[in-house]
């Protein structure tokens, strides 16, 4: 166990918990036996789904009836107390028993209960929330999706350096490429922060990433820019806008497809490309955002995800502990 990578796990939180927590871990488990599984939440729900599937000694379950609710703001999380699931998951990193947390929960209060817990990065003033886009290459990192609404120059430049120690972190033999989105690629355009901020960067000699300049919406998605950095609102506003665009083009795909006889017969022809481009933006691929800027990883598992998306999460709190995100950052800062 000792040379396991330790993941605290927050079993209540999210649509279908624990079921769907447990059965990610025991599919994560299937192609990982690195990893030691911290359970937080209701003993009585958990041993019975659970037993049997994994050797005990991968996984330990730590009793509490207390829940952080979906519809809890986060101070109403947070005020829950120190006995639910998700705050005892994360004291369980603060207190070195773990090297990473977990949870489908409650967003707002995951942020409120992790800021309570865990220390921020020295030199690092505000956490960002951080996740994974497919592009036509490979992947991206894309930052801040929410927890920052407005962000100084300093906070973009922390994103910058936060963003490219990620991405070596998951991709160790590749150099990102950093760009701000912006609402146009001419050094003029955007606000004085984004402006300031770009000059910076431009100044500014990195080892560890090539400043890419600005990115437009529009080209979020060519590869040619993997770490993407904007502020909340805006980072926030385009994750909504490409989800709703990834479910619409799915959703009329299939309407196509299956509408008519001469569209059912075009798309058994074609099953194989189409259940390659179906598996291409399934969202439970690049499932699990992250908290980033704090002294220990949070990760963040969307709600409404099942267990595979679940699993995936489990596997990005895996890489992340592997690739020495929080070293990472501290050198690079």
């Amino acid at each position: 166990m000792s040379d396991m990578i330790k993941i605290a796990v927050d079993a209540m939180g999210g649509d279908n918990s624990p079921k769907k927590i447990i059965d990610g871990i025991i599919r994560n488990h299937q192609s990982n036996n690195d990893s030691f599984y911290k359970i937080f939440g209701d003993e009585n729900k958990i041993s019975e789904l659970i037993k049997g599937k994994i050797d005990n000694d991968h996984y330990e379950i730590l009793h509490t009836e207390n829940v952080v609710k979906s519809t809890d703001s986060p101070l109403e999380g947070a005020k829950r107390g120190k006995n639910t699931s998700m705050w005892l998951a994360i004291e369980s990193v603060k207190n070195k028993e773990a090297d990473i947390v977990v949870s489908a929960g409650n967003t707002g209060a995951l942020l409120v209960v992790s800021k309570l817990n865990l220390k921020m990065i020295e030199n690092i003033d505000k956490p960002a929330l951080s996740a994974l886009w497919p592009n036509k290459k490979g992947m991206s990192v894309v930052l801040d999706l929410g927890a920052n609404i407005e962000c100084s120059s300093k906070n973009l430049l922390d994103f910058s350096i936060m963003g490219a120690s990620l991405y070596t972190s998951l991709y160790p033999n590749d150099k990102p490429n950093v760009g701000l989105l912006n609402i146009g690629s001419e050094e003029l355009k955007g606000n004085e922060i984004i402006k300031e901020t770009y000059q910076i960067l431009n100044d500014k000699n990195s080892n560890n990433y090539d400043f890419a300049g600005y990115i437009e919406g529009n080209h979020l998605m060519d590869g040619d820019v993997n770490v993407i950095v904007s502020d909340g609102f805006t980072g926030n506003v385009a994750l909504k806008t490409a989800e709703g665009t990834a479910n619409f083009i799915t959703s009329e795909l299939k309407t196509a497809m299956t509408g008519t006889l001469i569209g059912k017969i075009s798309s058994l022809l074609n099953i194989s490309n189409l259940n390659k481009f179906k598996k291409r933006l399934d969202p439970r691929l690049y499932n699990g955002a992250i908290f980033i800027g704090l002294d220990s990883p949070v990760v963040k598992s969307h709600g409404g995800t099942d267990y595979i998306g679940f699993s995936n999460s489990l596997d990005v709190c895996y890489r992340i502990v592997k690739g020495n995100l929080i070293e990472k950052i501290k050198q690079n800062i």
